[in-house]
């Protein structure tokens, strides 16, 4: 019987113990560590900072669906991977054995690597589902003394979407509440252009994202540098093409919301051969450490090179269904090992993404997410608004009874030729 153990009850983590459980069958045990004793949805914290969604709606509470797939849950915070010895150990001086590890943990978020960035400082963050519900009670404080908001987000960071979507959301709002008059908006990015990404684009996201901000009175700096945060104002540079400073600017703000730059999590940084200066995990082709070969990596976590140089740091977003198809060929590899032969499972990492904006969004295809791609399309309407809010209630279903995909969701994949796998046959 092997001992796989899954470090992280994210997205990536949760499906992963129910995709390798179904892979492996009941003759070996599947763990999973989890800081906490629930799911949640991060894709919906920027509905709950404008009141649209609360906590028990994103939510999924994790013994139950676990235990009915025989998955074994340990919360507690994992202290350190020690590879040499393999297992994780745990801040009471226990550990937890494996045979192979699965990490996804998702980042750290470096709050600190920008003086006042962060619920500690000044400035709101969708990345959590206590920083939405702080930043949700910020929000309603605003809306009764309103003034500038500054949304986006800081050098490093390496997940645009929630930026766009919060700015676009709290715009939606602000109207329907018929205060929208009185609220400026700026939107500050380490980009080199709007609707980057981190991806050099995903098919027309440049014209797409900067219209809709044009039609939303939303002003914009690119290659932005944040220098510091305050209560009332935050400092930014703006940089030229070759790195020189164009332009310093001091925003006056009462609501700021910034993405903060992502590491590794202390439980694997500076783990020699694990993981890049940064902390995130060094993987091969097929999800596993060249250097642990009995160790995965999946999602946030692992390390990808930046698409080409920018004047600002701009890290590269792993986004869900690039994620499920780490998923799909991790769980997949460990069973060949199981089994006696050498890993040939590949993520294609295709990438399917929709963007909410309150009443309208941006959806993109990338097949695969980082460029070239076979498939390069991007399109804007009222519908990605009701497909994100579908997708939210499908997904969480799907986690709550303890599926890592449906019949309904392989067929509609095979009809859209979006694969999990490079050999999908």
């Amino acid at each position: 019987m092997a001992n796989i153990v899954i470090l992280g009850a994210g997205l990536g983590g949760l499906i992963a113990a129910y995709e390798i459980k179904k892979t492996l069958g009941r003759d070996h045990q599947v763990s999973i560590i989890s800081e906490t004793d629930y799911y949640q949805f991060q894709p919906s914290n920027p509905w709950v900072m404008v009141g649209w969604r609360d906590r028990k709606d994103i939510t999924v509470d994790l013994a139950k669906p676990l235990r009915k797939r025989n998955v074994n849950l340990i919360v507690g915070r994992a202290e350190k991977v020690d590879p040499a010895n393999k297992c994780v150990r745990m801040p009471d001086g226990s550990q937890v054995e494996y045979d192979y590890l699965v990490i996804a943990t998702g980042p750290e978020l470096a709050f600190d690597d920008v003086e006042g960035l962060g619920p500690n400082g000044h400035t709101q963050s969708v990345c959590h589902i206590d920083h939405a519900e702080a930043g949700a009670s910020a929000f309603e404080a605003f809306c009764k003394n309103p003034g500038p908001i500054v949304i986006g987000a800081a050098q490093g960071a390496s997940c645009f979407g929630p930026a766009y979507e919060t700015a676009m959301i709290i715009e939606t709002e602000l109207r329907k509440r018929k205060m929208r008059d009185q609220v400026p908006i700026t939107f500050i990015t380490p980009e080199p252009y709007i609707g980057h990404l981190g991806l050099d684009g995903v098919g027309d996201t440049k014209g797409l994202l900067e219209s809709e901000m044009r039609n939303r009175h939303i002003k914009w700096i690119t290659n932005a540098r944040v220098l510091g945060a305050e209560a009332d104002m935050v400092r930014v540079e703006e940089l030229n093409e070759d790195g020189s400073v164009k332009q310093t600017h001091e925003l006056p703000t009462r609501y700021t919301m910034l993405m903060p730059p992502f590491r590794g999590v202390e439980a694997v940084r500076d783990v020699e051969g694990l993981v890049n200066p940064k902390g995130f995990v060094i993987t091969d082709d097929f999800q596993r450490n060249p250097e642990w070969p009995d160790i995965f990596g999946i999602g946030v976590c692992i390390a990808i090179p930046p698409m080409g140089k920018t004047p600002v740091p701009v890290g590269v977003p792993k986004t869900g269904f690039m994620i499920e198809s780490m998923v799909e060929a991790t769980a997949r590899n460990i069973a060949q090992l199981i089994e006696g032969t050498q890993p040939t499972h590949k993520a294609s990492w295709n990438a399917i993404c929709l963007a909410d904006f309150g009443d309208g969004g941006v959806a993109f295809v990338a097949q695969p997410q980082i460029p070239p791609r076979n498939v390069n399309w991007s399109a804007s309407g009222g519908w990605v608004h009701l497909a994100k809010a579908g997708f939210e209630k499908y997904f969480l279903h799907k986690l709550r009874t303890g599926r890592s995909e449906t019949f309904y969701e392989s067929a509609a994949l095979g009809l859209l030729k979006t694969h999990k796998l490079k050999d999908h046959s």
